[in-house]
């Protein structure tokens, strides 16, 4: 069984490997794409808070009040389909223009939202920023394996991590101030200006696109992003619907057009996604398993926390965001310790994560509705550890585990997966709320409820998470023996 090629350019000259250490990255060869990559991740997740936080003052200066949720959601529609796509994009163009492209997208569609004289203008803008975003999102995925050797990916992948409780910290500051002073649109102005100087520095510190990176013949798949903007379409309808019947069918809905994006993209020449997707056995197609089912069960949180924590506690909307931001904090703080961990520590903590998730999520579930409040605390921290140990071993195996030239396409299916399992929790999360009473009204009967089943009912999901990983430590430790008997039968 030959061994699979590292791809570190960096390194090439030193024809040496990258040593597995925080150093390594401290040098210029090193540090510079981790800085660009860095920069995308944080432009894409910190306008997330920007824009909700300048959304009531765009409301009052130009109205469109009945359509304040769709900004966001033209955002996540639209990083969701250049997620999908970004491997194709990076085949047809390469790893440098792709990128630098993306960020080009994502400053025009800055500058449409700060031109915007209507709402409907605003969310033309936010769905435009999307597209850049998720490809800047995707692309960070195959910008490591082309850049770093894979004994740095934890490393880099636990950097990319820290970024959202950057977001967290800087995002809502960086809207209020603009905010503050009146002049919303200047907001915009600036994310548009760093998108461009990340643009210009991508593409002076990137290397060159390689044979690698390029794509003979090239079709766009129309209908494949047919299916894509259907699943999103029927998850943002299930999200808003209040008849449990009506969302339980748009979600089923959605998946039946996933299933079917994954059976028609499996035979075509170029895929989106790798050809074992979901296959419970190869280690690529397990890993995305645990992909989804961990993303999936870590945005209802996000979602619904701060309204139970001030509907039923009067935490004021400040604390409360920082409350349930203390998972992102968590999560980063785990995922940058566990990085440093090898031998069996991955192979542990791929299974122990997703356990302590599932005990985060019924601690918040117990206590959410009763209290204290000072007891969820913990049980939110809990849910961050629980994916921070995990999430980067994952994303190593899904790339790792990748088919001879399929390397690029399960890079950036990390991302894609990733989004389709936020947008599929947060509309199942909508439907327990929505059976639990908060389709009739904010009661506190109703908001008690849901408290305890939406997360109660998350918990199977990353429990299933922990199943799945068993099967990707026996999928994985197959695969490392099979060398070592090759080697003892010569």
């Amino acid at each position: 069984m030959q061994s699979r090629k590292v791809v570190a350019p960096y390194n090439a000259i030193e024809n040496t490997p990258i040593p597995g250490t925080w150093s390594a990255l401290l040098v210029p060869r090193s540090i510079l794409p981790l800085a660009v990559l860095l920069g995308g991740n944080l432009l894409h997740s910190m306008n997330l808070l920007i824009t909700a936080t300048l959304l009531p003052s765009i409301v009052a200066d130009i109205g469109g009040g009945y359509l304040m949720s769709w900004p966001t959601t033209a955002f996540v529609a639209a990083s969701i389909i250049a997620a999908t796509g970004s491997a194709v994009v990076s085949k047809a163009i390469g790893n440098r223009r792709a990128f630098c492209g993306g960020a080009m997208i994502y400053a025009t569609g800055s500058v449409l939202c700060a031109l915007a004289p209507s709402i409907v203008l605003i969310i033309v803008g936010r769905f435009v920023q999307g597209l850049g975003g998720g490809l800047l999102a995707a692309l960070a995925y195959i910008l490591v394996r082309s850049l770093f050797a894979e004994a740095l990916w934890p490393r880099v992948f636990g950097l990319l991590a820290s970024v959202w409780s950057v977001t967290v910290l800087v995002g809502p500051l960086i809207g209020g101030i603009f905010a503050g002073y009146g002049y919303w649109r200047g907001a915009f102005f600036a994310v548009s200006g760093a998108a461009g100087l990340l643009a210009i520095g991508a593409f002076i510190i990137f290397p060159a696109s390689t044979r690698e990176d390029q794509q003979s013949e090239y079709r766009f798949p129309f209908f494949r992003v047919v299916l894509i903007c259907a699943y999103i379409a029927f998850l943002s309808l299930a999200s808003v619907v209040v008849d449990p019947a009506v969302k339980a069918g748009l979600i089923m809905a959605a998946i039946g057009a996933f299933m079917l994006l994954l059976r028609i993209d499996r035979a075509a020449g170029a895929p989106l996604l790798p050809s074992d997707a979901f296959s419970l056995r190869t280690t690529t197609g397990t890993a995305l398993w645990m992909v989804l089912l961990l993303s999936g069960a870590y945005s209802p949180l996000a979602i619904y926390g701060p309204l139970f924590l001030q509907r039923l506690h009067g935490v004021t909307p400040l604390i409360a965001g920082y409350m349930v931001a203390g998972a992102s904090l968590a999560w980063t703080c785990a995922a940058l310790i566990a990085a440093s961990l090898t031998e069996e520590w991955p192979r542990r903590l791929i299974v122990a994560g997703p356990v302590a998730m599932s005990g985060g999520l019924l601690g918040v579930s117990a206590m959410m509705a009763p209290g204290p409040v000072v007891g969820l605390i913990p049980a939110i921290g809990l849910i961050g550890v629980g994916i921070g140990t995990s999430w980067a071993f994952i994303a190593q195996r899904v790339m790792s585990g990748a088919k001879p030239g399929e390397e690029t396409i399960a890079a950036a299916s990390v991302a894609t997966v990733q989004q389709a399992g936020i947008a599929l929790g947060a509309a199942t999360a909508g439907l327990i709320a929505n059976v639990s009473g908060l389709g009739d009204g904010l009661h506190t009967a109703s908001l008690r409820r849901a408290a305890f089943w939406v997360p109660m009912l998350f918990v199977a999901a990353p429990l299933a998470a922990a199943t799945v990983g068993m099967r990707l430590n026996l999928i994985t430790g197959r695969s490392d023996r099979a060398p070592s008997l090759a080697a003892r039968n010569d």
